[in-house]
Formats: C-alpha cells, sequence, structure tokens
C-alpha cells in the first residue's frame, strides 16, 4: 500500500552547501506549492466531472523533499559579504 520510507540525509541532498534552516525553509514552500496545485487541480477536475487525477496517497512534504533529494530544485543562499 505505502512504500517504506527512508529518511534521506541532509549531508546526502546538499554536499554541505546549504544551511538546515534553509532545507527546512525550502521544502515548506515546495509542499505548499504541491498543495496548492493539488487542489486547484481537483477543483478544476471537479467542476469538469472528471476522475480524480495526481497523487493521492503521497504526502506533499514526503514529495518534496524528493525533489531536493533528486535535484528538481536548487537553494539558493544569498552571500554572508553581500
Amino acid at each position: 500500500m505505502y512504500e517504506r520510507y527512508t529518511r534521506p540525509s541532509v549531508d546526502d541532498i546538499f554536499a554541505g552547501k546549504t544551511s538546515k534552516y534553509a532545507l527546512v525553509i525550502a521544502v515548506a514552500k515546495r509542499a505548499r506549492e504541491i498543495t496548492d496545485e493539488l487542489t486547484a487541480e481537483r477543483e478544476k477536475n471537479s467542476k469538469n466531472n472528471d476522475k480524480p487525477v495526481g497523487r493521492v496517497c503521497d504526502k506533499p512534504v514526503l514529495v518534496a523533499i524528493e525533489e531536493f533529494q533528486d535535484h528538481k530544485f536548487e537553494i539558493l543562499e544569498p552571500d554572508i559579504n553581500d
């Protein structure tokens, strides 16, 4: 039913380039985007009487973590000297 989730290492995801705080904020923002996209898609499908599509059982935070782990997104941090 559910695949067993293995927690990725922060060091594996970013190779020490990004702070843990930046990772948490980025994952939270991406999870919110995923939730908003799914909500809009479901509303659109309900108006058209279509079958629901999209991820049904994946949690947005886990999807966001996987996306960062797969390097689909990059976290940019300002330089300290700027």
